[in-house]
């Protein structure tokens, strides 16, 4: 049973035994109101990492599953409120800020604890507000249809599909970079730990591109980016920016052992692990993946040389040298 009460009122989701209303979840108005705020703001200076970091952290009772979480619902989108496309821009919900920002939301949705909620045409950009007597117009499924198929991807790593992502699915969280400033937070998901399981997420709440960002990592190894709500797979103004595997060095940060530099761009997420989804796995060197290494590749290892680029540092040892290039012409042609 979930309870739509939205008093966070941890004993309606304690037992009877203990006092309790006997719920089994309840929706939580600690992660809506936050994160509303944070995607609707009109200037990037309005958006809290810390509003957002404790609507990430939040739970009842302990348990992560004992809370709902949402930016859209019936109650959210009417009585005098709109769709959060249409908040972010009335009169313009198909515009890129609307598109960027509405799906960063989702994605916190989908990536934090506690059990994920989307409101009936959220996932292709409904517009207005809603009334029951107004029906979804469906024809914005296929004019939206990029959008459509990112929901598709954060519902499949959500329930760990393709058994790269099972943290999403655990009890564990570690926000462990907060920066206000340049409103970016990053966070890793786990519930057992290891290859398969650990998940990081980076968020960017600016409408700025950040390129050479830190980021710290809880485990040495490449990470692979699974997600990146900027592909322009996803909608034709959406510039595919970042979103590279790295390879993490043995640089102290975020109070990690390990971390890496990662390039994200405005408005956007990035979800990594260290497991590669069957038939995915990339060369060594093919920086463009494209399944081949060549001169293509070795043209952007050369236009980094000396430098601590990640991408291009295929050795992990914080500079792209000649042993970098060795690995390159190891799988030439391959």
């Amino acid at each position: 049973m979930i309870a739509e009460d939205l008093d966070n009122n941890e004993w309606l989701t304690k037992g009877t035994g203990a006092g309790g209303a006997g719920f089994d979840s309840q929706w939580d108005a600690r992660f809506y109101w936050p994160i509303r705020n944070a995607i609707e703001a009109p200037d990037d200076s309005g958006r809290s990492m810390w509003d957002v970091r404790d609507a990430i952290g939040a739970s009842y009772n302990g348990s992560h599953t004992q809370r709902v979480i949402y930016t859209e619902s019936h109650d959210e989108v009417a009585n005098g409120k709109s769709r959060v496309p249409e908040e972010i821009w009335p009169g313009n919900a198909d515009s890129w800020f609307s598109k960027k920002r509405s799906t960063l939301g989702a994605g916190l949705v989908f990536t934090s604890p506690g059990i994920p909620m989307i409101f009936q045409g959220q996932e292709f950009l409904e517009d207005g507000y809603f009334s029951d007597d107004d029906p979804l117009d469906w024809s914005k499924a296929e004019t939206f249809s990029g959008i459509l198929d990112m929901y598709r991807r954060m519902i499949s790593l959500r329930r760990n599909l393709t058994g790269v992502s099972a943290g999403l699915k655990g009890p564990n969280l570690n926000i462990h970079h907060v920066n206000n400033n340049d409103k970016l937070i990053a966070f890793h998901r786990w519930d057992q730990g290891g290859v398969g399981d650990d998940v990081v997420v980076v968020a960017n709440f600016a409408n700025t591109t950040w390129n050479n960002y830190r980021i710290g990592f809880p485990q040495a190894g490449r990470w692979n980016v699974h997600f990146n709500s900027d592909d322009s797979a996803y909608d034709p103004e959406f510039d595919g920016y970042g979103g590279f595997d790295i390879q993490t060095q043995p640089v102290a940060w975020d109070g990690l052992a390990q971390s890496s530099i990662i390039n994200i761009a405005p408005y956007s997420m990035l979800i990594f692990s260290q497991a590669a989804e069957p038939g995915d796995e990339q060369l060594p060197g093919d920086f463009d993946g494209n399944g081949v290494v060549n001169g293509i590749d070795l043209a952007r290892l050369l236009a980094v040389w000396g430098t601590s680029s990640a991408q291009y540092d295929l050795t992990g040892d914080g500079m792209v040298t000649a042993e970098d290039l060795t690995i390159l012409l190891g799988a030439w042609g391959t």
